[in-house]
């Protein structure tokens, strides 16, 4: 079992930044990869970035790609999402969510999922 618990979101006006943080408990959470998706009311989740177990590897959706960064540090069981240049669109409910091989894409892919945290980009 793994556990994972969002932070960071909040309320920001376009162009600012804002780092989410994925705190994640289980034995064994540092060998999962850990994805970045995030929700609209009336939308399906959408995929936004993931970073493989060790930290080496990430991929990113083309609409964030060279805005967002997403980063781990395994002795903190933590994974990081820097969002900078923040524009209105990216207002969602963001989720971290770990799977354990692999780094996927669909959400349906995935074993674990945090509550989620609420970023709003004001314009």
């Amino acid at each position: 079992q793994v556990q994972l618990v969002e932070s960071g979101g909040g309320l920001v006006q376009a162009g600012g930044s804002l780092r989410l943080s994925c705190a994640a408990s289980g034995r064994t959470s540092s060998e999962y990869a850990i994805g970045w998706f995030r929700q609209v009311p009336g939308k399906e989740r959408e995929f936004v970035g993931v970073i493989n177990w060790s930290g080496e590897s990430t991929f990113y959706a083309t609409s964030v790609k060279g805005r967002f960064t997403i980063s781990r540090d395994n002795a903190k069981n933590t994974v990081y999402l820097q969002m900078n240049s923040l524009k209105p669109d990216d207002t969602a409910v963001y989720y971290c969510a770990a799977d354990h091989a692999g780094m996927p894409v669909r959400a349906d892919s995935y074993d674990y999922w945090g509550q989620g945290t609420q970023v709003t980009v004001s314009s």
